[in-house]
């Protein structure tokens, strides 16, 4: 059980004046995966979406086990040595720093994010090998200029960078343009580069789903859940060329599923040319 009466401070020392009656995508996806940093509001929508979809915590899962696929296949095989990661949300177990520099241990990992507790852990992300370098970004997605310059004190954007959206995109609605939003980070990058996504689906056992998004947005104020079709889905891709197997169904990139998994979100990784 987390400790409500817990107020966070970032890394300078300073105190957060934080509402914790109202949930939040960072502090939700803590509770799935066990974590302690978490509220009341965010237990209970967290409940509450798994009361109306049961496969949420296999669908956790499954994201954290396609991130460190993503990030193995970019550093082990395409190359790739920067990475930027945007919507980042508690420090876990196989951070993207963690399992790049596994692999190449030079490799320098951005993380963005905009909640207060994300920051307040971020000391647990800056850890880094002597060759290679982490750094913390605390910005909107929505904000691609302060995330670019915040990332470029860390990045050289002349050479390829894997800029990776997991789970987070269905948190902009469409409003504010999500697929502009990739657009602008995309034209940031050289080519070479590399876009990682994740997302929700709207179109697997929609009914399902819309009842999932229904009681989750009851509960999180003005951070809402917008569930896209695949060809919504496909949209983040566009110019870019695809990686073998393409959009698949989340736990199908480039692995075999377990035969009882059935997670309703998608996954793709694409090669900027």
């Amino acid at each position: 059980m987390a400790n409500d009466s817990f107020r966070p401070a970032d890394p300078a020392g300073r105190a957060f004046n934080l509402d914790i009656t109202v949930a939040h995508p960072a502090r939700v996806y803590d509770f799935w995966l066990g974590g302690k940093d978490n509220f009341a509001a965010d237990r209970d929508a967290a409940e509450q979406m798994i009361a109306a979809n049961p496969e949420v915590l296999p669908g956790v899962r499954a994201n954290r086990a396609f991130l460190g696929r993503a990030v193995r296949y970019l550093a082990e095989e395409a190359g790739i040595r920067q990475f930027l990661d945007i919507g980042t949300g508690l420090p876990t177990v196989d951070n993207t720093h963690e399992v790049a520099q596994q692999i190449a241990p030079d490799s320098r990992v951005v993380y963005v994010d905009n909640d207060p507790i994300v920051l307040a852990h971020a000391r647990a992300l800056l850890t880094s090998t002597p060759e290679g370098d982490t750094a913390y970004v605390d910005a909107d997605l929505r904000d691609t200029t302060t995330v670019l310059e915040g990332a470029a004190r860390t990045l050289d954007f002349g050479r390829p960078v894997a800029v990776m959206l997991l789970m987070i995109l269905q948190y902009i609605p469409d409003s504010d343009d999500p697929w502009g939003i990739v657009t602008r980070l995309l034209e940031a990058v050289p080519p070479g580069s590399y876009l990682v996504v994740s997302d929700t689906a709207a179109d697997i056992d929609a009914e399902i789903v819309a009842e999932a998004a229904r009681r989750y947005n009851q509960r999180l104020g003005p951070v809402r859940q917008t569930r896209r079709t695949k060809d919504e889905f496909a949209g983040y891709f566009k110019g870019l060329e695809l990686v073998d197997p393409g959009i698949v169904v989340l736990p199908e990139w480039r692995t075999r599923p377990k035969p009882d998994q059935h997670i309703r979100a998608y996954a793709g990784v694409a090669r900027k040319p």
